[in-house]
């Protein structure tokens, strides 16, 4: 046991909020304090990251293997057993079936080692195609609309040091008070600064309550309303001509679909007056300076891509994007749902965030790992895709910091798949109703009991250090793929490729993503300690070569970075303003790059340097409310669970704050069924029954009723949502589907419908 302070990070959200850690003494509770030095959450801690030491407790978490006796209990055993029932089910599904009956399942929570280690796992010791993970089910269609738009996607092209310097921000379907309490200051003193707060939602949120101006679509009408705005943005002469010239691509295509959207028809769409949409359109367009902020509402959408188009049209039509304290950003979810989607574990995807499909990008990463790139198989099954398969085309399954029996879409036939698996390994903390299933359980470490790195929602890349011993019993995620990759990969060791050593492992990912997209090759552990985070993409030095736009050469090296030109060093696609930039604790030495907080200042990183405008048009929500399904449930989060809660309902401080799941119905609504606070109600949709107490609100629309999806059981939101998939992202559509509501008597029966 350590018994030194460690400045380290919170294991939650995509803040990454610094944290200190101070064990006791004799063994008991990890101490957290405050943690002032580090610049996003400048020592602020929401309750989930006071109350993270509580899952670190033996008591909580797991600490011997488990596998699947024969009377069909899990038991405990050792790691030898564990291990050799996991290569021998894998290898046994590989050898009878093929590779691709292999799937690999992983996690937006790993660090950039693990989701490094586990795309190259799944691709060279395994061979197989199906690897995928859950961070296609939160920020894939920002991702999607991004890339097309900018030709890089980074969740924030600017830190969150310059949101309160702007003048103007529209959030649209985001609530930071509850999902990232620490950021609200940056929104609160935005407008102390005098700038304006517009927040899109169908609820009247504690961020909403803080807006100057709160829009409260219909769900799944997002993309109607900025389609609206855009139209009212023309027809008052408020586009900025020169700039649509000078730095975009597609305008006039856009232009027409916006105009067709009308106002008063996107107020039919989406309940949102003309007056509100006029006076959107004033508070976003008169400062000099504004910014465009999504999340999960537009995103979690059967058309989440083209919605998020749409808002940045908003951006390009005004000249708000690649200038100073301007521009869109996306609001990341999971603590590394940033990294864990740029270095290998998402199904398309190579190291660096290159494409699989790219023969450049395949031959750079295949050199690395000492393969031939031949060999490296191609693009997968998305998340929901994959999950769908199994026990079909996919026989056995490897999944590592996931939970998609709480957390997938229509999640009662996803669980039904996974117990239709020949065999299930899951590395977890915890005991998750996932994990619960499985043949074999291996107990992992956790964030405080290992060093890795991060990259939050700005692209800051981080160092989490370990802080205390793991207990005996544990291993990590590394540790487990380098023995597995012993036992399944035949001659040649194989297992020396798979470095446990997190910082060999980070080594290994700088010269993979070298000339990438996401270039990490300027960073180091070090250099993370020393200046409290960098910004990617950061070539190996301040004058060495990358392409952000992600064009490579077979050496994975592109265009040369000066020609940015505002700094002489920043790579292509990025620049910095004029003024002082307060970034992180230190400054890299003369000749190192220093990183890149600010993206697209002087170009965008597409091949001509112009942005692309998206020509779209409104489509209705995949499953539209009818005679038997006549309300719309959407589903979030709330201040005091994580994502599936498997580790957060294990705090008893948390399960006090936020004991169970809810509905959330209007006044009106809850008349019409007959239901008082408190009463049980079932939510029904054509993919099965919740059932959890009803809390009335005149905060959400009439025509919509909201639940939280962290808890399993009978209150599993997750039961009823629609996994209608985005055709360019593969989000499924969580946001919007059709239910019907019904009260229950004593769990049982109903006694009153409502429409």
């Amino acid at each position: 046991m350590r018994d030194t302070v460690t400045p380290t990070h919170c294991p939650y959200c995509a803040l990454q909020c610094g944290m200190n850690l101070t064990p006791a003494p004799d063994g008991g509770a990890v101490e957290v304090s405050e943690r002032a030095d580090f610049p996003v959450n400048r020592g602020a801690l929401c309750g989930k990251g006071r109350t993270a030491p509580a899952v670190l407790s033996s008591s909580v978490r797991l600490t011997s293997p488990l596998v699947r006796s024969e009377g069909g209990a899990l038991v405990p055993a050792s790691w030898e057993e564990a291990l050799a029932r996991v290569a021998e089910g894998l290898g046994r599904t590989r050898a009878e079936y093929g590779a691709d009956a292999v799937g690999v399942f992983g996690g937006g929570g790993l660090t950039n080692e693990k989701a490094y280690s586990l795309g190259k796992f799944a691709r060279v010791v395994l061979g197989t195609s199906q690897i995928d993970y859950n961070g296609r089910f939160c920020m894939s269609s920002a991702a999607a609309a991004g890339g097309r738009a900018f030709g890089l996607d980074r969740g924030l092209p600017f830190p969150l040091e310059d949101i309160p310097r702007t003048g103007c921000v529209i959030l649209v379907g985001s609530n930071p008070a509850e999902t990232m309490p620490p950021s609200l200051r940056y929104f609160t003193e935005l407008r102390e600064n005098g700038g304006t707060l517009i927040v899109v939602d169908p609820r009247r949120t504690k961020t909403a309550e803080q807006a100057d101006l709160h829009l409260a679509p219909r769900p799944g009408t997002d993309l109607a309303l900025a389609l609206g705005l855009l139209h009212l943005i023309v027809a008052e002469g408020r586009t900025d001509e020169a700039y649509i010239r000078e730095r975009t691509a597609g305008w006039e295509e856009t232009r027409a679909a916006a105009m067709a959207h009308w106002p008063e028809y996107v107020e039919r769409i989406t309940g949102v007056s003309v007056p509100e949409l006029r006076e959107a359109v004033r508070l976003f367009c008169e400062p000099e300076a504004a910014m465009v902020l999504t999340a999960r509402g537009p995103e979690q959408q059967s058309k989440g891509t083209d919605t998020v188009g749409a808002w940045i049209n908003l951006c390009l039509a005004t000249g708000r994007a690649g200038r100073p304290l301007s521009g869109y950003g996306c609001l990341t979810g999971q603590g590394n749902g940033q990294g864990g989607r740029e270095h290998g574990q998402k199904a398309d995807q190579l190291p660096g965030y290159r494409k699989l499909t790219d023969p450049a990008a395949r031959a750079h990463v295949a050199e690395v790992w000492g393969v031939d790139p031949d060999s490296l198989p191609g693009p997968g099954r998305s998340a929901y895709e994959l999950l769908d398969a199994l026990g079909t085309d996919i026989r056995s399954l490897l999944l590592m910091g996931s939970n998609p029996v709480v957390s997938a879409p229509r999640a009662a036939h996803i669980e039904e798949r996974i117990r239709s698996l020949d065999f299930l390994a899951v590395c977890d903390v915890v005991l998750s109703e996932t994990a619960a299933l499985a043949d074999v359980v291996l107990p992992v470490t956790q964030w405080a009991e290992e060093t890795g790195t991060t990259t939050n929602l700005e692209g800051r890349v981080l160092l989490r250090r370990q802080a205390i011993t793991p207990p005996e019993g544990v291993r990590s995620d590394l540790e487990v793929m380098h023995e597995l990759a012993a036992r399944l990969g035949g001659e040649g060791n194989p297992e020396k490729k798979f470095p446990t050593d997190p910082e060999e492992v980070f080594e290994e990912l700088r010269r993979a993503s070298a000339g990438g997209p996401a270039d990490y090759s300027g960073i180091t552990y070090r250099r993370l300690a020393e200046e409290n985070g960098v910004f990617w993409p950061c070539p190996a030095s301040a004058d060495g070569p990358l392409d952000a736009g992600g064009t490579e050469t077979g050496t994975g090296t592109g265009t040369d970075s000066r020609r940015s030109g505002t700094t002489g060093h920043a790579p292509r696609g990025a620049a910095e303003p004029d003024g002082p930039l307060d970034t992180a604790g230190g400054a890299p030495a003369p000749g190192v790059h220093p990183g890149t907080p600010r993206l697209f200042l002087d170009r965008f990183a597409t091949e001509d340097g112009r942005a692309r405008f998206a020509p779209v048009s409104h489509r209705a929500v995949a499953e539209e409310p009818d005679d038997e399904y006549p309300v719309l449930l959407t589903t979030g989060r709330v201040v005091a669970q994580y994502q599936s809660g498997a580790q957060t309902r294990r705090v008893d401080e948390l399960n006090a704050a936020a004991p169970g799941p809810f509905v959330e119905l209007h006044p009106r609504l809850a008349e019409r069924l007959g239901a008082a606070e408190g009463d049980p109600v079932a939510v029904v949709s054509r993919r099965g029954r919740a059932v959890a107490p009803a809390r009335i609100t005149a905060a959400i629309r009439p025509d919509t009723v909201f639940m939280p999806f962290h808890w399993a059981g009978e209150g599993r939101a997750n039961t009823l949502t629609n996994p209608a998939l985005d055709p360019t992202s593969r989000m499924p559509e969580f946001k919007a589907c059709a239910v019907r509501l019904e009260t229950v008597e004593a769990g049982r029966g109903g006694r009153g419908r409502a429409g």
